[in-house]
């Protein structure tokens, strides 16, 4: 079949904190085949990432076959070199995520079966979810089993006392057991990580996330053991294969966690996967409850464990996508549904 249309639209959101969010979330990507068929994807880079596949991305599609996985690999190569004088990482890979999802999304409609077929054998039946968020309390009555909270370094020596304070009270709710992590949204330092370390070692957290920025592979790979069994965890600031080769050459982090719709997508993410592999390290994509890293956990070498985001008891959300898997029992699994399985609320297009 081969491609006639692309189009990348900016969703008309209500609810999204007034940060760098407003302006610059998830974008939605539609691609249409003169077989009638249409996929959607889900990339990032908000309105830049739009005109970048719009007035740029979308030309170069136009009149592509797409007929098998190699093909969407090949448009993912040529996209790529055609966008590297700008792109690379950042907003331009977070448009060409938005792309390839959609690709995938187009060829698993027109052949009849799950993205997750597409991808390859599938290996898992359920996905084991963790809720992120701060709403610890109803996390535990929807029957999450496992839990990460944000946690922001803001100078203050109460901030301590703080982690401990969420740490134990997350502890208590899902039991000694359960998976309880941590995460600082690039604000911790060396000295805090180290400190954070002892204080919350008998609390027995399961790993700290994006603890520094991702230029500082080499202060992250100096921590790696320097916090008890607690994992050093990131990934999801960064962009295809290739910066995660530098991951892997710098012997960064204990887990990789990419974001499907932000490292380039599926292609990306399988090849993110082979890095991986050969550098022994485990991956656990960043939002990978969503549709679009779900399918790929279950029929890939991710481990066994899905990022749901359920925001908090009775807070308004916006529906962009509607299908998308439910959380039963501490545990989710794809459609099997064609495609990703999702529909496009079209009236927040």
């Amino acid at each position: 079949m081969k491609i006639i249309d692309v189009k990348a639209v900016y969703p008309n959101y209500q609810h999204i904190p007034p940060s760098w969010r407003t302006h610059f979330w998830q974008i939605v990507v539609r691609v249409e085949s003169d077989a009638g068929v249409t996929g959607y994807g889900y990339g990032g880079g908000g309105v830049a990432a739009v005109d970048v596949v719009n007035r740029h991305l979308g030309e170069l599609l136009i009149g592509r076959e797409i007929n098998s996985v190699a093909d969407i690999a090949d448009a993912w190569g040529d996209l790529y070199s055609e966008s590297l004088p700008y792109g690379r990482k950042g907003i331009g890979v977070m448009a060409l995520s938005g792309v390839d999802l959609a690709l995938w999304d187009l060829l698993g409609k027109a052949e009849s079966m799950p993205v997750y077929q597409l991808v390859g054998q599938r290996n898992k039946d359920k996905v084991k979810a963790y809720a992120t968020g701060m709403d610890s309390e109803w996390y535990r009555e929807l029957g999450f089993t496992a839990h990460k909270f944000p946690h922001r370094w803001t100078g203050q020596e109460s901030d301590y006392d703080r982690a401990v304070t969420h740490a134990s009270r997350a502890r208590n709710l899902f039991g000694p057991d359960a998976m309880v992590m941590i995460d600082t949204y690039m604000s911790w330092t060396t000295d805090v990580t180290i400190e954070m370390g002892k204080r919350l070692a008998e609390l027995n957290i399961h790993w700290f996330e994006d603890i520094l920025t991702p230029d500082e592979l080499d202060g992250q790979a100096a921590l790696r053991g320097e916090v008890g069994d607690t994992l050093i965890a990131g990934g999801e600031h960064e962009f295809t294969h290739y910066g995660f080769q530098e991951i892997a050459r710098s012997e960064a982090l204990d887990l990789w966690q990419p974001d499907i719709t932000w490292c380039g997508g599926i292609t990306a993410g399988l090849r993110i996967l082979d890095v991986a592999r050969e550098a022994q390290t485990p991956v656990a994509p960043h939002r990978g409850g969503e549709v679009w890293g779900l399918h790929l956990i279950v029929s890939s070498d991710c481990i066994d464990l899905a990022e749901q985001n359920p925001g908090n008891r009775d807070a308004p959300k916006d529906a962009l996508w509607v299908g998308q898997t439910p959380v039963v029992d501490g545990y989710m699994e794809p459609s099997d549904e064609p495609g990703f399985g999702v529909q496009v609320n079209e009236a927040m297009l």
